[in-house]
């Protein structure tokens, strides 16, 4: 499947376009890319997914076979498929950089473009933006409550897609994981990469200290071994009788994976195992639907766990498995234009995000703003995309990542918590609200 073509998107994104098309409205438009509240248990999210929007944006364009199949489904007209078949994305873009730390109503990315060019991308940046901001704010929580230990990206396997997948490690790195067990992930994007054993590894062999042994001889350094197939104890005992001919060979083993049962109760077990035998060296790996919840109720018992690997609950978002975000008109051929719905208004017009600090450089309140005003705080937003080109070089997982450890620094310790804290102070300008004001009266 090939999920750069320019049909992955909403057949009425194509159905408006021929509307515009036909009415010639090609006059510049902006639309904004924003959160309208947060989850019930977050309190704030990170901003993810940007470089491949850029990408998207800078490659867009309708190959002849998907021309010639849209003239076979009868519902556009052969002048408008000609338009079409020429049509690229020549627009600017302005984004907060990826791993910002940001709130509701306040706009992420901003496009401004002809207006067919700018209805056309919304889907697909909708798609990679809430995705990967939604598996970022997951991922930051789980990466506080592991307390800087090791974090492994376990859930390809358990994601809604290949590319969901490959996508959620970058999103995952960037908030704070080790690294990921995704292969493409790792070389794609740099990441990296972990992996030990499966049960069936196990279970092929004849009996577990041979399956052992035979792993360590194939990862002479990467022996890290999965321990609950049968008997954890039994396991263990197996796993320090093979210690001293291994060793003979200077091979050393690393660690070993708890993947089921009372994780904390069994890690200090096998920590008193380990030490008894003179192998204080090996590390405790833990998996097994651990969420931030989880660890950190391990981490406050102080089990001896040297790490986790996450995966189901972290690739879904299970608790949160969306955001409630929009892609909104707001302004056309000059005009501020707003949205009216109960539940779903919007603020009008190109807007820009001024944030402010304390004392100690911490986030003290954001002031949104009509893009046009000063303010003496630091401006979010920044342009990434002049004329359907970036005018920076593509920023790597690893340098967002540790952006992303340096916005964290600015947050009050109660922000960082995975309770509910209180809400994050959000300004609005005077010439916002008059904005408005004006808006609702020619409306009416």
């Amino acid at each position: 499947m090939n999920f750069d073509s320019a049909l992955l998107t909403d057949l009425y994104q194509l159905t408006m376009l021929q509307g515009y098309y036909e009415q010639e409205m090609k006059n510049e438009a902006v639309f904004e890319f924003f959160v309208r509240k947060l989850p019930e248990n977050r309190n704030f999210l990170i901003a993810s997914g940007l470089q491949q929007v850029l990408e998207f944006l800078e490659n867009l364009e309708f190959t002849s076979k998907e021309i010639n199949w849209l003239s076979g489904i009868d519902k556009f007209s052969n002048s408008f498929l000609d338009y079409l078949s020429g049509i690229t994305f020549q627009g600017d873009v302005h984004a907060m950089p990826e791993g910002t730390v940001f709130f509701p109503d306040e706009p992420i990315l901003r496009i401004t473009a002809p207006l067919p060019q700018a209805q056309l991308v919304e889907t697909r940046v909708i798609n990679f933006l809430q995705f990967q901001t939604m598996i970022a704010s997951k991922a930051v929580r789980i990466s506080l409550a592991a307390e800087d230990k090791v974090l492994m990206d376990f859930g390809l396997r358990r994601a809604h897609g290949a590319e969901a997948g490959v996508l959620a490690a970058r999103a995952s790195y960037i908030a704070g994981l080790t690294g990921t067990a995704t292969v493409l992930a790792s070389r794609k994007f740099d990441i990296p990469v972990f992996g030990t054993m499966a049960h069936s590894y196990i279970l092929a062999h004849r009996s577990e200290i041979e399956a052992f042994e035979n792993f360590s001889y194939a990862q002479p350094n990467n022996v890290i071994y999965l321990v609950d197939t049968y008997d954890v104890a039994d396991a263990v005992n197996q796993i320090i009788s093979l210690e001293p001919a291994l060793k003979k060979r200077g091979i050393t083993i690393k660690g070993i994976r708890l993947d089921s049962g009372d994780i904390s109760a069994l890690s200090i077990t096998v920590r008193k195992m380990f030490d008894n035998a003179g192998m204080k060296h090996v590390r405790i790996y833990a998996s097994g639907d651990l969420d931030e919840y989880s660890i950190e109720h391990l981490n406050k018992i102080k089990a001896p766990v040297d790490g986790f690997g996450v995966g189901t609950k972290m690739i879904t978002s299970s608790d949160q498995p969306y955001l409630n975000c929009a892609y909104k008109l707001q302004e056309y051929n000059g005009i501020p234009k707003m949205k009216l719905s109960e539940g779903k208004s919007t603020w009008p017009g190109k807007k820009q995000v001024f944030r402010h600090y304390d004392n100690h450089n911490f986030i003290k309140y954001d002031v949104l703003k009509m893009d046009n005003e000063t303010d003496s705080g630091k401006p979010l937003l920044q342009q990434v995309m002049k004329s359907g080109k970036q005018i920076q070089q593509p920023v790597s997982a690893t340098q967002i990542r540790s952006f992303v450890k340096s916005e964290l620094k600015t947050l009050p310790e109660e922000m960082k918590s995975l309770n509910k804290s209180k809400p994050y102070e959000i300004k609005i300008s005077d010439a916002l609200e008059n904005c408005v004001k004006q808006l609702n009266i020619r409306i009416k």
